[in-house]
């Protein structure tokens, strides 16, 4: 009994120690004001469950999405779980938005088209430039090579506009305008963007319907629509999904200046790099539609850093005059030993006679002396 009870005291007074040290421990500082600690944030992230409470009507493109439905409600709650669940991928979707949203919005009213159109992106390639399907769509908004040329874009081995955010933006603007014009109606309009066009129709003519949800499509184009919808329910309102980023959370919104320029002769982007004053990589960042190392002659537009356009006029013309000087082949000169003519001058170098006299400004009756000086190229 005794030993019980010296037992008790110890762990009594060993529990207060830990109490009051951890007290201690956690307790600011007397010089500290309690003003300066960080305020503790507690955020709620939503279980599953939770995500597929449907309220309220859902609209996409101002067309009633019917989840009410039991099975569209069955595809649509699919969508949102594993879109939801992805948090790391949703977190870039947020991210990124803010860097192209106002641009890609921008260009939407112009074109008087639906603002819920900024989401197709990021279902086709979660806004990147070099996402490529294994159908061949490139792009941010995934074009193949036919439809892609088809709308304007230029693609061949030296440029892809379909990796050009703003190329590739309005070349989707004037497709899905078309698509709308043939079908009436926005989703099937995504639909045939996804499928084609002339699958649709048939799929419309042989099922004698127009109606999105009672179409039996491609699986993917099924969940196409509705991969829209819940992107745009989780971007549209964050927060209730448990992603709470603050503005410096976000990726800063894409700004530039633009450099014309007419080469003769194909550039080094390298050197492009050189008179603007950034990293060869910046250049390739900022224009993705260029492939390979070198700008091709002609009239080219180029987007750099902002500001880096002023330092760029001022570099570069004289890195490209002493490229064209570097490139220039060096003449040759023949000294005229004794017993040559021009004729077997010519021959040596593998030129014609006529070429020889040319460059030299002679004519045939001109007769030729030993130390004469002669260009052979």
């Amino acid at each position: 009994m005794k030993r019980f009870f010296v037992s008790t005291v110890f762990l009594a007074i060993f529990a207060a120690h830990a109490t009051l040290a951890a007290e201690e421990d956690f307790a600011p500082a007397q010089s500290e004001s309690p003003k300066l600690r960080p305020p503790i944030v507690r955020t709620h992230i939503p279980t599953l469950v939770e995500t597929v409470r449907f309220s309220g009507d859902i609209h996409l493109c101002g067309e009633k999405i019917p989840f009410t439905d039991p099975e569209v409600r069955e595809r649509l709650e699919k969508e949102m779980m594993l879109a939801v669940w992805n948090r790391p991928q949703v977190m870039l979707w947020l991210k990124r938005a803010h860097r192209w949203f106002p641009h890609i919005e921008s260009v939407l009213k112009q074109e008087k088209l639906p603002l819920d159109l900024k989401y197709l992106p990021i279902v086709e390639s979660a806004l990147l430039p070099h996402g490529r399907s294994y159908k061949g769509a490139v792009g941010y908004w995934q074009f193949i090579k036919s439809t892609g040329k088809r709308y304007g874009l230029r693609i061949d081995s030296k440029v892809d506009e379909r990796r050009n955010m703003f190329f590739a933006t309005r070349a989707a603007c004037r497709y899905i305008k078309d698509l709308y014009s043939r079908f009436g109606s926005y989703l099937l309009a995504m639909s045939a963007y996804n499928m084609g066009e002339n699958g649709l129709s048939k799929a419309m003519a042989r099922q004698d319907t127009r109606d999105f949800f009672s179409l039996y499509l491609p699986l993917e184009t099924q969940r196409y629509i509705l991969k829209m919808v819940a992107v745009k329910l989780i971007m549209s309102n964050p927060e209730r999904y448990g992603f709470h980023l603050e503005p410096q959370d976000l990726y800063p919104v894409f700004t530039f200046s633009e450099i014309k320029l007419s080469p003769k002769n194909d550039v080094p982007l390298s050197m492009v790099a050189k008179a603007c004053d950034v990293p060869f990589k910046t250049i390739k960042d900022y224009n993705p539609q260029l492939r390979g190392y070198h700008l091709e002659k002609g009239s080219t537009t180029l987007l750099v850093p902002k500001g880096k356009d002023k330092g760029f006029y001022k570099k570069f013309p004289a890195l490209y005059k002493a490229l064209v000087k570097k490139r220039r082949p060096a003449s040759r000169v023949h000294v005229v030993k004794a017993g040559e003519n021009l004729s077997a001058i010519a021959e040596k170098y593998n030129i014609s006679l006529s070429g020889l006299l040319r460059t030299n400004k002679l004519s045939k009756k001109h007769i030729i002396h030993p130390g004469d000086k002669l260009r052979v190229q």
